[in-house]
């Protein structure tokens, strides 16, 4: 299969990518949001007559991997993938699962996926590792409202979207990686020159690229109609984004050292995205087995 994208899905994520590094900041949920919402970029995926842009997953999949890159905080997937079903003047939307709702504190409205439905809550801060993605528990509050749509889409199009941004901070800690060992230097030599470097860095390459593809074919899965198995390409393009950024992160950590850990660099926002991504909507060993049973069997 011959894939490449098109001139006009590049030049979108060009747009958000320059939006992302002039106005994003990973420590405020709420930093340039407004500036990708006037961009048209949360409502992607709406149709047009809804005010959206009418674009498809597969469309937006290097714009949402410049938001993993920049490790732009809050519920970015979810209020992306939630706009075909959300009424007009939302901006932010939580998706609620397995009582959970990350940042619901943020959000508009609040969608259970099993419905969908939009749902009245309470919620209850829980402990998080990542300051940029809050979890909730919550206690429905009211009668949930029925939503168009298919819930078995939404959470399809959420789990691609996070395998989509996992690329994009597992890209973006290879480069912090990469250039860290070229400056860094050890024994009077860059710690880039010892052989060891360089196979943990060419290992986290190589997963980089081939989690991509998978993530690309799960997009095009979930938005064609006659697709074959798209719980299955979902599966296993969430399992290898995850793979491949939690093997950035373990590679960032070795390669800066200690300094990694600490709060003289910022590189804890995406080894803690890593965390929260990975375990957002299946980790990597959960999807593992889907794919497992979807082509052995159960």
């Amino acid at each position: 299969m011959n894939f490449a994208f098109t001139s006009e899905q590049l030049a979108f994520a060009a747009a958000v990518r320059e939006v992302l590094r002039d106005r994003c900041d990973p420590s405020d949920r709420l930093s340039c949001w407004k500036e990708l919402a006037e961009l048209g970029f949360f409502a992607a995926l709406a149709p047009e007559e809804a005010g959206g842009l009418g674009l498809s997953l597969i469309d937006v999949v290097p714009a949402l991997e410049e938001t993993g890159r920049a490790a732009m905080p809050g519920p970015v997937v979810e209020t992306l993938v939630a706009a075909p079903y959300a009424p007009e003047g939302v901006t932010r939307v939580s998706l609620l699962v397995d009582g959970v709702a990350l940042d619901a504190d943020l959000a508009d409205l609040v969608v259970d996926v099993t419905g969908p439905s939009a749902v009245p809550v309470r919620p209850e801060p829980r402990r998080a590792l990542d300051p940029g993605r809050q979890p909730y528990g919550v206690t429905v509050a009211g009668e949930p409202e029925r939503l168009p749509g298919s819930a078995e889409a939404l959470l399809r199009r959420a789990t691609v979207g996070t395998a989509a941004q996992l690329v994009g901070v597992a890209r973006q800690l290879l480069a912090r990686s990469v250039e860290y060992a070229r400056t860094r230097t050890q024994f009077g030599r860059p710690i880039g020159a010892f052989q060891a470097v360089k196979h943990q860095l060419a290992d986290v390459a190589i997963a980089v690229e081939f989690a991509a593809p998978l993530v690309h074919r799960a997009a095009l899965s979930v938005d064609a109609q006659d697709a074959p198995r798209p719980d299955r390409d979902v599966s296993a393009a969430k399992a290898a984004a995850g793979e491949a950024a939690s093997l950035a992160a373990r590679t960032a950590l070795q390669v800066h050292g200690a300094i990694g850990y600490t709060g003289e660099l910022d590189l804890r926002f995406w080894l803690a995205r890593t965390w929260s991504l990975g375990a957002a909507y299946g980790t990597s060993a959960e999807h593992r087995i889907r794919v497992r049973e979807a082509v052995f069997g159960a």
